[in-house]
């Protein structure tokens, strides 16, 4: 098992849509990077830290769970959908998502300042300068640390 964090803005995909989807496919990743975890590296069972971003205060909100391994993003061949790929071909697809579900929230939202302040994530990668990717791999003590401050 491996460990994730992906990122949303939760005006667009928050916790609470998650929740309320039940299973929701990971959609509109158009970074090849963040693309090729997707297809080739997250895997079914694998757990996600979901954070969301570009919202005040930043910062991770509970664990999801891979329960559908990588897929063709379907809105890559979609003209209607904002993540439509004119380029994109469903023979040859370029974009890549998995299904997942919320296995719990936070009580509380563990911030940006205070992932910073937990001397135990220092090498984390979402704390690294100029880190943007939306998917990232987490190691297990980051994890599991993390896990443990959600949960008090």
């Amino acid at each position: 098992m491996k460990f994730w964090l992906f990122k949303t803005e939760p005006d667009v995909f928050s916790i609470d849509d998650l929740e309320r989807e039940k299973v929701s496919f990971w959609e509109g990743v158009r970074n090849y990077q963040a693309r090729n975890y997707l297809r080739d590296e997250v895997k079914l069972g694998d757990l996600i830290l979901f954070y969301h971003s570009s919202t005040q205060p930043t910062g991770i909100v509970g664990i999801a769970e891979v329960v559908g391994e990588g897929e063709p993003d379907p809105h890559q061949f979609n003209a209607k959908s904002p993540y439509y790929d004119e380029k994109a071909d469903p023979n040859k697809p370029r974009w890549f998502g998995v299904r997942i579900k919320l296995k719990h929230r936070f009580k509380e939202i563990l911030t940006l300042e205070t992932l910073r302040n937990e001397a135990k994530l220092k090498d984390m990668l979402l704390l690294k300068r100029g880190m943007r990717l939306s998917i990232q791999p987490v190691s297990d003590r980051e994890f599991q640390r993390i896990n443990e401050l959600g949960l008090r």
